[in-house]
């Protein structure tokens, strides 16, 4: 097989990273490792499970932002790394390029592998994914990310379908993906927000998947007036769209917001009740201590009357 000059170049300039990873490796090679990676890399087959999670994602509302980031990144890293990458550098599997790496291939079970080994798509796509809910749903995802993203760049190895450089390089490209996907998720979402007076705008911001098998959603319970005059989105819309604009007055990013509309009214409702009540107990004190005042005073005068008329005397 013919090398490209920039497969060349890894081989030269990783030689010695490659080799001492995949030895050792090697060494700690036994059956249950062997079963264990292979579940891994089959569940990143392909960033399969990304690409299907983002879609159920995108299906509701209030998750359709993080489906929106996660489809991006797992597609933005494999048009990177599958589909321009892999062809350019076109570097030989490590099977393929040595009869040492063939052997310890054979080891573990010789895995079928097709296409070239630079970049991982397997270690992109769980790069991009991972990070991507990371960004979206903050740092309690930063374990799981750290987790599963070294698991899968070491199943690839373990199996000799990647040299230790191909992986690397991949999940950096994992990473970079999530972030220009995230980026181009706020400004899908940003635009929608600020356009939801329009119908196609609104629709694309708000339907959920229970509307369309016909379940009453929680924002069709906004209105209690079942005569509604108008077509279409009738009050919904109207409400909806109120809610996008008053968003966009405030420069919110988010569109979530609008589901925490409600306890915020709620908590302000509350605070009021208690300002009212806090008013209702200092009122009664003080109306209790005018009282006692007004009671002490009588029995004061009522005194000082008796001791005057009892000295008359």
């Amino acid at each position: 097989m013919e090398i490209t000059p920039a497969a060349l170049a890894l081989n030269n300039i990783f030689a010695s990273y490659d080799m001492a990873i995949l030895k050792f490796l090697h060494g700690i090679n036994n059956g249950f490792l062997t079963i264990l990676f292979k579940l891994i890399t089959f569940i990143g087959e392909k960033g399969i499970v990304f690409f299907l999670a983002a879609i159920i994602l995108m299906c509701f509302s209030k998750t359709r932002k993080l489906g929106v980031c996660l489809f991006g990144a797992v597609a933005c890293g494999a048009l990177i790394s599958n589909i321009i990458l892999k062809d350019m550098v076109a570097r030989p599997r490590p099977f393929e390029a040595s009869e040492t790496f063939r052997q310890w291939w054979i080891d573990v079970g010789a895995p079928e592998e097709d296409g070239f080994s630079f970049p991982s798509g397997h270690v992109t796509a769980a790069a991009a994914g991972m990070t991507s809910i990371w960004i979206m749903k903050g740092k309690k995802w930063a374990l799981p990310t750290i987790i599963w993203v070294p698991l899968m760049m070491v199943a690839r190895n373990y199996l000799m379908a990647h040299y230790p450089s191909d992986v690397l390089a991949a999940a950096i490209i994992g990473v970079i993906s999530a972030f220009i996907a995230y980026l181009i998720t706020r400004l899908i979402f940003d635009f929608l927000e600020d356009h939801c007076d329009l119908k196609a705008c609104d629709f694309i911001l708000y339907w959920d998947l229970p509307d369309f098998a016909g379940i009453p959603s929680r924002l069709s319970l906004i209105s209690d007036d079942e005569d509604d005059e108008e077509e279409g989105f009738g009050r919904e819309f109207k409400a909806r769209a109120a809610a996008g604009r008053r968003r966009g007055n405030k420069g919110t990013p988010s569109i979530f917001d609008d589901l925490e509309e409600k306890p915020k009214t709620r908590k302000k409702v509350k605070t009021t009740q208690n300002i009212k009540s806090s008013e209702s107990r200092y009122e009664g004190k003080r109306v209790a201590k005018n009282t006692s005042s007004k009671t002490a005073a009588k029995s004061k005068n009522r005194a000082g009357a008796g001791y005057v008329g009892k000295h008359a005397k």
